[in-house]
């Protein structure tokens, strides 16, 4: 135990040099927590399939069923949450919807039939919605423009994290019980939920972000609270406004239908929703029957399945945190495209290195495909996060998120179900059902790249046009208080 508590200090040590102090590191490691405890949970009904499908006497349909509920009824209450994450106390709603999320696993653990577990994953779903909208505004705010590609990668890591727990760890467990699987996530939620209750309030446009221990906020963020590194760079190359989306009116005052008119005009946005779908769809389909893919594809065991996977999720924790950095060092060196420009060669590169992984018989064969396919795949998400935040003013950051997340959540609660009934009824079941499903599957993450493609010609117009909405604002505030 003495060297495990100072391998854990060492890491938190590392943690605070590099994210800049204890109290940057604490926000990173909370926020990261929460999509950590969501992806585990997601996680956890892939890695538990073998068992559900004993006790519950169900097929690959049914459980595909399991995620797609969930993921369905979220996408739903994604929205009124955008509106409470634009409107209200964030860290409050947060923390109150974790401790549902422990009360929905526990609820899940206890069910008696298949038709009670779906019952839980409906409430799950509703209460889990919390996480994107209030996630995405509170980094916005915590944090500014330039390092937020690099911080998402942090926060995003979580996520991975929490999925390979999901798979790996509960995984063991649901070998012995897939009730004591869903309770092993429910206790550290209540624990969570109290340090997202304990997060401070951030004021919101990003106007205090959280400095690095021994700095100051530069005079860039402390006059001009609503630019971002790339809009300075529109700015500066004289890019039109005008050839981007319009945001007039109230932004803070809109009901959600009018924000919801507003963030669907942004075109850059459209393209961004639809990659982000294309790549959350493959996941979810991972999710569910990877572990079953691996274990019949590479005729290996559950424990070996789940050495592969862990392996696998470590590349995926390098890409996310390197996409980031990168995406951030372009735009710092000048240019405007970089975090567009980082996601369109990742996704490119991601669905040539899953063909081999997929074909391939053999384990030893097959990883080294399968690390850099998931490097890949994760590293595009923290650059496009960042870059929503660019294309977007920040009193919209809530309701645009939870509108992503709605379309992304409709493609992602799809893709289980649609996996089990083509791997069943297309193609027959059993390994080369899965197999050839993966290969079909594999051609929305390949038309994800085409889509960031036609981003980079969009992306320079809508970022000069939330940079001249954040003038307006700041100039109108700056009236009000002339006035007053």
């Amino acid at each position: 135990m003495h060297v495990g508590g100072a391998a854990a200090r060492r890491l938190l040590d590392l943690l605070r040099q590099v994210l800049g102090g204890a109290e940057r590191t604490r926000v990173v490691v909370v926020l990261a927590a929460v999509l950590g405890l969501s992806g585990a949970d997601v996680a956890t009904v892939g890695a538990s399939a073998t068992e559900l499908r004993g006790a519950l006497h169900i097929g690959n349909t049914q459980l595909g069923l399991l995620i797609a509920v969930s993921s369905l009824v979220g996408s739903a209450a994604s929205l009124p949450f955008g509106v409470l994450a634009d409107r209200v106390t964030r860290t409050r709603v947060l923390a109150a919807a974790i401790v549902l999320w422990a009360v929905a696993m526990i609820w899940s653990a206890a069910a008696a039939s298949f038709d009670e577990l779906l019952l839980a994953r409906v409430f799950l779903g509703a209460v889990t919605a919390a996480a994107g909208p209030n996630v995405a505004s509170l980094v916005g705010d915590y944090f500014a423009a330039a390092e937020r590609g690099r911080i998402y990668g942090f926060v995003l890591a979580g996520e991975l994290l929490g999925s390979g727990i999901g798979f790996a760890v509960t995984g063991d467990i649901a070998a012995l019980s897939w009730r004591a699987a869903f309770v092993s996530l429910a206790m550290p939620a209540f624990v969570l939920a109290w340090f997202v209750f304990r997060l401070p309030e951030p004021d919101r446009g990003g106007s205090a972000a959280l400095p690095a221990e021994g700095e100051r906020q530069t005079a860039a963020v402390e006059n001009e609270p609503h630019g971002t590194d790339a809009q300075r760079l529109a700015r500066e190359r004289g890019i039109s406004a005008e050839d981007g989306a319009a945001f007039e009116g109230d932004l803070e005052g809109m009901n959600l239908w009018q924000a919801v008119r507003v963030v669907l005009r942004v075109r850059t946005n459209l393209v961004l929703i639809a990659a982000s779908a294309c790549g959350y769809y493959f996941l979810a389909g991972v999710q569910t029957f990877g572990i079953e893919f691996a274990k019949e594809q590479y005729r290996v065991g559950q424990a070996v399945a789940n050495v592969m996977l862990l392996i696998v999720g470590a590349g995926a924790v390098v890409g996310v945190l390197a996409g980031g950095q990168v995406g951030d060092m372009l735009v710092r060196r000048g240019v405007l495209n970089g975090r567009m420009i980082t996601g369109v060669v990742v996704a490119a590169a991601t669905s040539a290195l899953f063909v081999p992984a997929i074909l391939t018989r053999s384990a030893t064969a097959a990883l080294p495909y399968l690390i850099f396919a998931a490097l890949f795949l994760s590293a595009q998400n923290p650059p496009l996060d960042a870059a929503r935040l660019d294309i977007m003013p920040a009193p919209l950051w809530g309701r645009a998120e939870s509108i992503r997340t709605l379309l992304r959540s409709l493609a992602q609660a799809l893709a289980p179900v649609l996996f089990g009934a083509v791997s069943e009824y297309v193609f027959g079941g059993g390994r080369t059902g899965l197999r050839w499903t993966f290969i079909v599957m594999l051609l929305p993450l390949a038309g994800s790249a085409l889509l960031l493609a036609r981003g980079l010609f969009t992306y320079p117009k809508d970022v000069a046009a939330a940079a001249a909405a954040g003038r307006l604002r700041a100039a109108g505030r700056g009236t009000q208080r002339e006035t007053s």
